[in-house]
């Protein structure tokens, strides 16, 4: 006679456990995969759900069949410490459950909003808070879970008035500790929420140029231009300048500058100009200007003003206008190349006195010349001077 608690009826039960929640799982799964033929979010709670679900049902029917079928003979002890590990089993298997489901339900939000339109600026700022949410979801789900799981252990519960006695304590060293990591937790949360950055921006970070590849509650990368990526605390984006170039919307204006020579023909730029963005289909047709901003010295300053539709696409515009419009004064407009211009200029000779006047300077004996001077000299001092008295003495 067949005895159902027993040690063969135990291993029956199991096995029948585990082909009954196989059945069950492919059977919900057959009718959610003929609901996706026709509803996209039936395909999303099967990519999300089916593992946890199907986990958690076996682990639910092999504990009713282990409870139904362990023998009379096992000892309570051992009894007691086979519920309690199915106990803890369906804690962990629940919460994950929960966790999937609940993403499921962020994700089912994020498809309402596409990134790969023009104007995203709405679902960026919904993606960037739907993934932070997310990240406390399943933070919050894990903190439960683990709490649900050490309340199942009887010294724990007794334990547990001392603990929320000394939580404030506790809460006090612990914030004291870490600080700073709490201080970017605050800022993560804070970014989400304040639409400071979202998901996909355009920002310039320590003279880097990149865009916002991901949020979290603790740090944010940067991707930048280059592939490299920068990551940088939560903190850093609420204490520290930086520019977002996609805040309000994605276009962008920007500026060509030339410094050229004084016979540039600003009319003929301005033509080409033109002609290079009617041929291109990197500009949005807003605002498309050629202007003299200075002319000092010797340069005449060159500004051409042009608008993209967003950051990558203003920064290949205006190498575009660049390129072209100085392919076009080689070609047509050499004149207007910068130069730079040099004066000669010889030092002035020293002044020589006419020829007459030269003449008659050196026909003079004691004048005129250094030499005639010197002969002025010795000749007064070789005439005797006679004094009155030797008149008197001679008469």
């Amino acid at each position: 006679m067949f005895v159902l608690r027993s040690w063969p009826g135990l291993a029956i039960a199991c096995v029948a456990a585990i082909i009954a929640a196989v059945l069950v799982t492919a059977v919900v799964g057959g009718i959610f995969r003929a609901i996706a033929r026709r509803k996209g979010w039936a395909a999303m709670l099967i990519a999300r759900a089916r593992i946890p679900f199907g986990i958690l049902l076996m682990v639910i029917v092999l504990w009713i069949a282990v409870a139904i079928t362990l023998p009379a003979d096992v000892p309570a002890g051992w009894r007691d410490a086979i519920h309690h590990t199915f106990l803890i089993l369906t804690i962990a298997a629940g919460v994950w459950f929960a966790a999937a489901l609940a993403v499921y339900v962020e994700d089912l939000g994020l498809a309402r909003y596409r990134l790969d339109v023009p104007d995203n600026r709405y679902a960026r700022k919904v993606r960037t808070q739907v993934l932070i949410i997310r990240r406390l979801t399943i933070v919050a789900a894990v903190v439960v879970g683990l709490g649900a799981i050490l309340l199942t252990f009887p010294a724990l519960q007794a334990a547990g008035a001392s603990i929320l006695a000394s939580a404030g304590v506790i809460g006090i060293i612990a914030g004291v500790a870490a600080q700073s990591t709490l201080a970017n937790l605050f800022a993560g949360l804070q970014l989400a929420f304040s639409d400071a950055i979202r998901i996909d921006d355009v920002v310039v970070v320590e003279q880097q140029w990149g865009t916002i590849e991901e949020i979290t509650l603790t740090y944010v990368v940067v991707h930048i231009w280059d592939d490299r990526r920068l990551v940088l605390p939560s903190s850093y984006f609420t204490t520290k300048p930086f520019e977002n170039w996609t805040r309000q919307h994605s276009e962008l204006l920007g500026s060509v500058e030339f410094d050229l020579d004084w016979r540039v023909s600003p009319g003929g730029m301005r033509a080409e100009l033109n002609r290079v963005l009617a041929t291109t289909d990197l500009w949005d047709g807003r605002t498309g200007v050629l202007q003299v901003t200075d002319a000092v010295s010797g340069w005449v300053r060159v500004r051409v003003l042009v608008t993209a539709r967003d950051a990558p696409t203003l920064f290949d515009l205006r190498c575009l206008v660049r390129e072209r419009l100085i392919d076009w004064m080689q070609r047509y407009s050499s004149a207007s190349l910068p130069r730079t211009r040099v004066e000669m200029v010889e030092p002035p000779e020293q002044q020589t006195p006419p020829p007459r006047a030269r003449a008659q300077q050196e026909a003079r004996l004691f004048s005129g010349t250094p030499d005639g001077e010197q002969r002025a000299a010795q000749f007064t001092e070789s005439i005797p001077i006679l004094r009155e008295e030797d008149l008197d003495g001679t008469r």
